[in-house]
């Protein structure tokens, strides 16, 4: 009887033991979790673009958002109100003096922003880099498309839009580097891969619907025979869809755009855009204010390694045709 007494005593006192351990475990990990993973409203961070009154920013914020939520934090979106650098630059040191918790900035010039990119990181707060990269700067990360691999994606699917076969040209923004190498990578695939095709024009749209209408009608005058033409961007790519539409051309020439906006999909589904690459804008935006907290609170610390977020994060793209453009519009 006695023996069986010990017994029950030693496991009683063992199931408090665990009860005790298990509370203990909870109450840490909460604590922690509170301590390392959750922020408060009046911790802010910033999103910086350019031109923030189009559409295709819209996606990034909205992830940038849902990243705020997640972790309770704040965010706000400031940025230039046209394709003006010096505005950016303006609106990025206005930024800095009030002292945020963190910057997400996409750039239309790899190397104009680099030294206030760097005043920023030298005070103390934190930088990453969506979209488009400045890699010269000190900013921690990039987080966008690959954008040489997406110019590769978009030659495979001219030529195989137009069998292998013809000329093609490209409407661009020539200084802008995200653009640079979705050009790079469309033109190094077609100079590869189809020897029957060829590249006769680039010309730059400056983003700008009614400039890139105005450069594809001077390409198409220039170069008769013009079979598709690779717009980078997606203001790009309806000015394309709008000149080939204008001169009732749309049989005779392909085009591929970038991006999702609805005047894309629009054309898309009107069949005088044949394809657009979809980003993952929400990706992007998400995953910077997520790398912004973990450098702002320390977490991702490591004396030895260093900091073990990566340089860079590829956010992929899509390629959206009139077969799947429904599921790209807005629910």
């Amino acid at each position: 009887m006695k023996k069986l007494l010990l017994v029950y005593l030693l496991l009683i006192g063992l199931f408090v033991l665990y009860v005790y351990k298990y509370q203990t475990d909870v109450a840490t990990t909460r604590q922690w979790s509170e301590s390392k993973f959750q922020g408060s409203m009046d911790e802010t961070y910033v999103m910086v673009t350019f031109q923030v009154g189009i559409d295709y920013w819209k996606r990034a914020l909205k992830g940038f958002e849902d990243a705020a939520e997640a972790l309770n934090v704040s965010v706000e979106y400031r940025g230039a109100t046209q394709y003006d650098v010096n505005e950016e630059i303006t609106v990025l040191e206005q930024v800095i003096a009030r002292k945020p918790a963190g910057i997400a900035v996409s750039t239309m010039d790899p190397k104009a922003l680099n030294p206030v990119i760097n005043k920023a990181v030298e005070a103390g707060i934190p930088v990453v880099m969506f979209d488009a990269d400045a890699p010269d700067s000190k900013a921690y990360s990039f987080l966008g498309t690959n954008n040489y691999n997406a110019g590769v994606e978009a030659a495979k699917k001219m030529a195989e839009l137009l069998g292998g076969k013809g000329e093609v040209g490209v409407v661009t923004q020539l200084s802008q580097l995200n653009h640079q190498e979705r050009t790079q990578g469309f033109k190094d695939t077609i100079f590869r891969d189809y020897p029957d095709m060829e590249v006769v024009s680039i010309k730059s749209g400056r983003g700008d619907q009614l400039e890139s209408k105005q450069v594809t009608e001077d390409m198409l005058e220039q170069y008769p025979e013009l079979k598709g033409v690779f717009a980078t961007e997606a203001n790009g790519g309806v000015g394309v869809g709008q000149a080939v539409k204008d001169n009732q051309i749309m049989d005779s020439v392909k085009i591929i755009s970038f991006d999702t906006d609805k005047g894309t999909l629009d054309m898309i589904d009107e069949g005088i855009i044949s394809a657009t690459l979809a980003q993952g804008t929400w990706k992007m935006g998400y995953w910077s204010l997520q790398f912004l907290f973990h450098l702002n609170k320390g977490i991702v610390e490591d004396e030895e390694n260093g900091s073990p977020l990566p340089n860079y994060l590829d956010t992929g793209v899509t390629i959206v045709t009139e077969e799947n453009v429904d599921d790209f519009y807005p629910k």
